[in-house]
């Protein structure tokens, strides 16, 4: 197997290609040196390489990313292209990720803004500070609030951009996902676990599909902002990896404050008391653009009713993996939980806060999901632990 950083390694070739691509801008040779790789996935390559030779700029570095592999009908490329130049185009106090230097679709190439060796929030979450880690979760719900209402009304310029890649417009990839799981976990839940739906536990689920049509509170979202995706900087959380970018309601995000993070990998627990915190400084950014949601009422009537999807969608997700193993979520097992203490986790939040909003069937239905997990899976730690950085004593 090809090292990714070799001569001639998939790292060599995007960098050689982001030279030839700043060259052609700049009218004059630019070079790149001392290439760093930063991980990137199965299907792209993502470096740092510092500005060894650049007349015209004053960057010391920047990112390249670069996707390999043919990937139609879909290409992730478009998507963050189109991400990145609407990002690019709002005021830098507003931007909530790299600005985009360059791109070429030839290549399916992105030159980017270089925000420095930042830890993600996963690397925080993950870390020995508990304080850094609530001041993380802070600042990445006030930079989703700031995201979406910066990028509330701006759906029509980011169909214009992705038009001009040559890519028709795209609904949040999760909404197809989604309407099967709601179509679908009943007869699951009754084979897998035995458990049957109480009556009108189905409607209430069902009434919760208005989140994925045209409401009135639609923002830009990654469509995967896992802990791992987002930099911890010094101006505050920035977003990165938007090959998923669609525009979609504003909670369906917010709701990852109450599951946390569903089916991400690191889908640990939060102490008590910090998934509010969050909501309130979400709250606060959101509430200039869309006075409704200061309504608490109407406010959580909404977050509930993402909070069943992001649960129906998880379980339909990861239940049929525990016919096989009851492993963890990702491939790190040191970063994962147990897939069924994570959706005892779930299910376990989503009856305290079906109580609250008066949805009985939805209360009934996830304390006899939680014992069913209880029964099948007894030696499981009987809570989801909470992220290590929460485990240490304060």
């Amino acid at each position: 197997m090809t090292d990714p950083g070799s001569p001639g390694g998939p790292i060599a070739e995007a960098v050689a290609g982001a030279e030839r691509l700043l060259s052609r801008r700049a009218g004059a040779s630019v070079r790149l040196a001392d290439p760093e790789d930063l991980g990137g996935s199965g299907h792209s390559v993502v470096a740092r390489a510092r500005m060894a030779q650049n007349p015209f700029s004053s960057r010391r570095s920047v990112v390249v990313k670069q996707y390999l592999g043919d990937l139609e009908p879909f290409d992730p490329f478009r998507y963050e292209v189109a991400s990145c130049q609407l990002f690019t185009a709002l005021p830098a106090d507003v931007r909530p990720s790299p600005m985009i230097i360059a791109h070429d679709p030839a290549q399916r190439l992105l030159v980017l803004e270089d925000l420095g060796r930042s830890s993600t929030l996963a690397d925080k979450l993950f870390g020995p500070d508990r304080v850094t880690a609530q001041r993380g979760l802070l600042s990445w719900a006030r930079a989703l609030g700031r995201m979406q209402a910066s990028t509330a009304g701006r759906e029509d310029d980011f169909g214009a951009l992705l038009r001009r890649l040559g890519e028709k417009v795209r609904r949040d990839p999760i909404s197809d996902e989604a309407r099967a799981a709601l179509a679908g976990l009943p007869e699951m839940l009754l084979e897998v676990l035995g458990v049957e739906l109480p009556p009108s536990a189905e409607l209430e689920a069902r009434a919760t599909a208005r989140l994925l049509g045209g409401t009135r509170f639609r923002a830009f979202s990654p469509a995967d902002t896992c802990p791992d995706n987002n930099l911890v900087t010094s101006l505050g959380v920035r977003f990165v990896d938007f090959e998923w970018g669609c525009f979609r309601d504003v909670v369906l995000d917010a709701a990852y404050f109450r599951v946390p993070f569903p089916a991400c990998p690191t889908s640990f627990a939060l102490p008590p008391g910090m998934a509010a915190e969050m909501q309130a400084a979400w709250r606060t950014e959101v509430a200039q653009v869309w006075p409704e949601l200061d309504d608490s009422e109407l406010l959580e009537s909404r977050l509930t009713d993402g909070h069943v999807l992001w649960v129906w969608w998880c379980t339909f997700t990861l239940l049929p993996r525990l016919l096989e193993r009851d492993g963890p979520i990702g491939r790190d097992t040191g970063r994962s939980p147990r897939i069924s203490s994570a959706l005892r986790h779930y299910w376990r939040g989503l009856g305290a806060a079906a109580a609250v909003t008066d949805r009985p069937a939805t209360a009934e239905l996830a304390e006899r999901v939680a014992s069913a997990l209880d029964e099948r899976y007894p030696d499981a730690a009987p809570d989801l632990p909470v992220f290590p950085a929460f485990r240490t004593a304060v």
